[in-house]
């Protein structure tokens, strides 16, 4: 095991940011680490992911903490978005004590780049990251001071994107 974890960020308009993640875990549990991954704005009901069954199946243990978003659910309240927001940051504070090698955290760079978080809240919750913890952060919209506090950052670039001509989520390609 590596004595340091260190922050990886995949970023970016293209579509591949919570792909490289998941491949980043499935290596991780590959090689016997103890890995953890939370969703937020990813409803199992609406969508069920294949990759979630898939790494459960391998011992990864995976959470939706924050499964809604306005986009998809016009009926949310912010408030309560911003509120489901806050207490996942305290469950991931909670799940650093747990000893993990891994843990993805999909998606958390729209809750700052939407409001639902703050970066100094983003900020702190690395700043307390266990030494020995490989954290992963996706999601497009990230900052300045997120990628200097980064060890890597991947941007995703579009080129081309199917969505463009109206194709919508496919099971088993984006879900």
């Amino acid at each position: 095991m590596h004595k340091k974890g260190l922050i990886q960020i995949y970023t970016g308009e293209g579509k591949g940011k919570t792909t490289l993640a998941v491949g980043q875990a499935v290596r991780a549990a590959g090689h016997g680490f103890r890995v953890c991954v939370i969703h937020f704005f990813k409803d199992p009901k609406l969508f069920p992911s294949g990759e979630d069954r898939i790494l459960k199946k391998i011992g990864v243990r995976v959470m939706h903490l924050v499964p809604q978003h306005p986009k998809f659910c016009r009926n949310l309240k912010e408030g309560k978005i911003r509120k489901e927001c806050l207490e996942a940051l305290k469950c991931i504070r909670r799940i650093f004590k747990n000893k993990f090698d891994m843990l993805v955290v999909d998606e958390i760079n729209i809750a700052l780049r939407d409001g639902f978080l703050k970066e100094k809240e983003i900020m702190s919750l690395l700043q307390d990251k266990p030494k020995g913890l490989n954290l992963v952060l996706t999601g497009r919209g990230i900052s300045q001071s997120l990628i200097k506090k980064a060890d890597l950052v991947s941007e995703i670039r579009k080129v081309k994107h199917h969505f463009d001509k109206g194709i919508c989520a496919r099971k088993a390609i984006e879900y």
